[in-house]
């Protein structure tokens, strides 16, 4: 009877991790399309004589909903630190379902004139601002309810669901490229994976609401109010900060080798639709084996080895290997090298997250974590494919955006070294059930 009783506690873990992520799944679906279809919806919403002036007004929309995650972080995270780690998990799925929907129904430029950037520029907004507070949601909510030394390995799964969304997204855009012609894509063929975003909200609103409650959450015998909540964020901006650095690595790799690869692959490599869906597929492939294989692996022998080591990689590296890219272009060179910042992103970000939730004080962990990588996507990920393409029409190096990943790593080498160094953040994290 143990062993059933184990047994079933552990498919009941599985099934909330399954739950949890599902949700978290829908929205970084509906985030990605957005950075997979940039040519489309810059044809479709921008239109110019210049294609290089529409992609950035494109990519700067984008950018804009990174903008909206830091508010989205303090007023939606004080929510969930307060009300509860369920509710608001709902609630952030109905903020990026409206956003999603309003993108893909809203007509094109010729038909509406600038009402049809305005109206996606709000969806981006929407999206942004229900973010901002999602990925910490879901990482806070799988910590909590990890089983004990297991919670990096748990954790990790909030950003294996991201991998398995850009999977989706690349399968889809490869069937489109082989359904339709190049016209039929340009003129509506780009919206049908916000269709399917928009269709499957209804299956994940029901597997969402079944959550329960965690034990953590209920057993906490005080719960602050939103002008506490504030007033310790404020208390604790130094952590926030160096969590805004710990997270610049995580960001800036990850949008550089998932969102911004197909259209690097097509418009700086001239390598075909389909090559470059293909790499991110195997890229997304890649994160998706390397997070939980190092969350794992920090929970054996601390989150600082990681860190420490995987920054300091990216730093070295990155520029080289898309140096070398783009002296040798080729499909099989392009997979190359995706593959080892895949293996660089997968195994820092693995650590990374569970120990943005161990460094947060337990009181605001839902607020603090989100503000942290919110700050950090506003600032570094999120301008990731608009800093990338302006670093290459300015410096003519079209393996430029290694430049940009080797500031991340730099940021995430030092925020480690800092955080690491106090004996108050290694307390904290000790208490919430890891030596660090």
């Amino acid at each position: 009877m143990a062993s059933f009783s184990e047994s079933d506690r552990g498919r009941s873990k599985v099934a909330t991790v399954l739950r949890v992520t599902s949700g978290n799944f829908l929205e970084m679906f509906d985030f990605f399309l957005f950075g997979f279809y940039a040519s489309y919806i810059s044809k479709a919403f921008f239109p110019g004589g210049n294609e290089y002036a529409s992609l950035m007004l494109t990519f700067a929309t984008f950018g804009a909903g990174f903008l909206m995650r830091p508010l989205g972080a303090i007023f939606l995270g004080a929510y969930v630190d307060r009300i509860g780690r369920r509710q608001g998990l709902i609630v952030t799925l109905t903020i990026m379902a409206a956003g999603t929907i309003l993108i893909a129904f809203v007509p094109g430029y010729e038909t509406i004139g600038l009402a049809a950037p305005a109206l996606v520029l709000i969806g981006r907004l929407l999206q942004g601002f229900s973010a901002g507070v999602e990925l910490g949601g879901v990482s806070v909510y799988l910590a909590e309810m990890a089983t004990p030394g297991h919670k990096g390995f748990y954790v990790s799964w909030q950003s294996g669901s991201q991998q398995v969304a850009v999977m989706a997204a690349a399968i889809i855009g490869y069937a489109l490229n082989h359904s339709l012609t190049p016209g039929q894509m340009g003129d509506w063929g780009w919206r049908i994976p916000f269709f399917i975003g928009c269709a499957i909200v209804p299956f994940l609103f029901y597997i969402r609401r079944s959550l329960e409650e965690t034990q953590e959450f209920l057993h906490r015998k005080v719960r602050p109010s939103t002008a506490e909540i504030f007033a310790s964020l404020a208390q604790n901006w130094k952590i926030v900060v160096l969590g805004m650095l710990l997270v610049a690595m995580t960001t800036i790799s990850f949008y550089t080798i998932t969102v911004y690869t197909p259209t690097f692959g097509k418009a700086v490599l001239k390598l075909s639709d389909t090559d470059s869906l293909l790499v991110t597929f195997c890229t997304a492939l890649s994160n998706l084996f390397w997070l939980p294989v190092m969350g794992a692996l920090s929970d054996r022998i601390g989150r600082k080895p990681l860190l420490l080591a995987f920054s300091a990689l990216t730093l070295l590296t990155a520029y080289p290997a898309l140096a070398w890219l783009v002296g040798h272009v080729s499909f099989g060179n392009m997979l190359v090298v995706l593959l080892w910042l895949s293996f660089l992103y997968g195994s820092y970000n693995g650590a990374m997250v569970v120990a943005l939730t161990e460094v947060v004080p337990a009181q605001v962990r839902t607020a603090g974590f989100s503000l942290a990588y919110s700050l950090a996507t506003a600032f570094f990920g999120g301008f990731t494919p608009l800093v990338s393409t302006w670093l290459i029409e300015q410096t003519g190096d079209k393996a430029a955006p290694g430049i940009w990943m080797a500031l991340g790593g730099a940021c995430g080498l030092v925020a480690t070294l800092v955080i690491y160094r106090g004996s108050a953040v290694r307390a904290r994290a000790a208490a919430f059930g890891v030596a660090g």
